[in-house]
């Protein structure tokens, strides 16, 4: 499994690009990665300010273990070139590509950043959040190597859908199954959607707990408050540990003796389970470096 698999992706912050405070205050923030937003946060007359200061932030090296990435106008938009051109000077870990809905999108944005002199190591990271989207998920999943995460643009989605925001998210049930069900064929990381009401901790954490049953990476968030519920529901937990180790310990053992059935605590264990248990005791490792 590669690194851009495993590096932990629990909390995602969005932070506004035109937001000097906002950015130091990042540097300090126990987020796993931070999103420097030049879309929705930034207002038009702020935009080319806003760039420059987000992409000296990026360039700066001063956000320790945090992954940070850059979210750029989406494609149509007056700044969108310009944009990619000034993350690509930048190398941030990531540029976060708002409203992909193809796979050609996907490759217009690898074509500017690689024109523009961007790194190797500067990934794309395509917000999926219209129908047409999710119905084409699989294609825009499997578009480019460079592209290793999708983000859920959950809002977007519901308002496309004409769908109300209810507790337990049933009309974006078929959504976030299509994309989920499209990272994990191309082996790609995606991350579940924003919680709006920042008072609503107990709907937060819910939410969170729902998209990590799902099977998402982590999650998107907007304000620092839901880092914490975020970070500790997303991560492996003490009982998650304790029995992947007995999995492991258990099947190397049977692996040993030759005996070709394995059980833990009355389960039959397969190889799937095995490797289920490295991945979780990979992820605890690396989340146990930064907690």
């Amino acid at each position: 499994m590669s690194d851009a698999i495993l590096r932990p992706r629990r909390s995602v912050l969005y932070m506004p690009g035109a937001n000097e405070r906002a950015l130091e205050k990042a540097k300090s923030l126990p987020a796993d990665a931070l999103i420097l937003d030049l879309e929705d946060a930034v207002a038009p007359d702020a935009k080319t300010d806003a760039r420059k200061r987000v992409a000296a932030a990026a360039a700066s090296g001063e956000y320790g273990y945090r992954e940070v990435t850059i979210r750029v106008n989406g494609p149509g938009t007056e700044w969108h070139a310009d944009d990619l051109r000034a993350a690509a000077e930048a190398g941030p870990d990531a540029v976060v590509v708002p409203k992909v809905e193809s796979a050609e999108t996907v490759r217009e944005v690898e074509r500017a950043l690689e024109a523009a002199g961007a790194p190797d190591r500067t990934a794309i990271w395509a917000m999926v959040e219209t129908p047409r989207a999710m119905l084409d998920a699989r294609a825009v999943a499997a578009a480019s190597e460079r592209l290793t995460v999708l983000v859920m643009g959950t809002n977007d989605l519901a308002k496309e859908l004409h769908a109300e925001h209810v507790p337990g998210r049933a009309p974006l049930l078929t959504g976030l199954s299509l994309a989920l069900l499209a990272a994990r064929e191309s082996g790609k990381v995606i991350l579940d959607g924003v919680y709006n009401d920042v008072k609503d901790a107990a709907g937060f954490e819910a939410e969170c707990v729902q998209g990590r049953q799902f099977g998402f990476d982590g999650k998107t968030l907007i304000h620092p408050s839901q880092l914490e519920p975020c970070n500790r529901v997303f991560a492996p937990s003490a009982e998650q540990v304790e029995r992947s180790r007995k999995i492991i310990d258990a099947f190397d053992e049977a692996t040993r003796e030759g005996r070709g059935v394995v059980t833990v605590d009355g389960r039959l264990i397969e190889n799937l389970h095995v490797e289920d248990a490295r991945r979780i005791l990979t992820l605890a490792e690396a989340v146990a470096g930064r907690d």
